[in-house]
């Protein structure tokens, strides 16, 4: 069965950079590009939060 991709994510609480539209969804949440979003899950893991402000710290 294919992904649904009206759904951003089976956990918010976790960034996947594997499907192209929670990649999409979480730019748009973040407000931030692709390789912002990637760059912060490289430096900090891939949790919401934690990317959430490591992002802030970066503004």
């Amino acid at each position: 069965m294919a992904d649904d991709t009206s759904k951003t994510a089976l956990d918010r609480n976790v960034i996947s950079l594997e499907e192209p539209h929670e990649v999409r969804s979480w730019t748009e949440s973040f407000g931030r590009s692709e390789a912002e979003l990637r760059d912060a899950v490289a430096a900090v893991g891939n949790s919401a939060e934690a990317v959430r402000q490591f992002l802030a710290k970066r503004r």
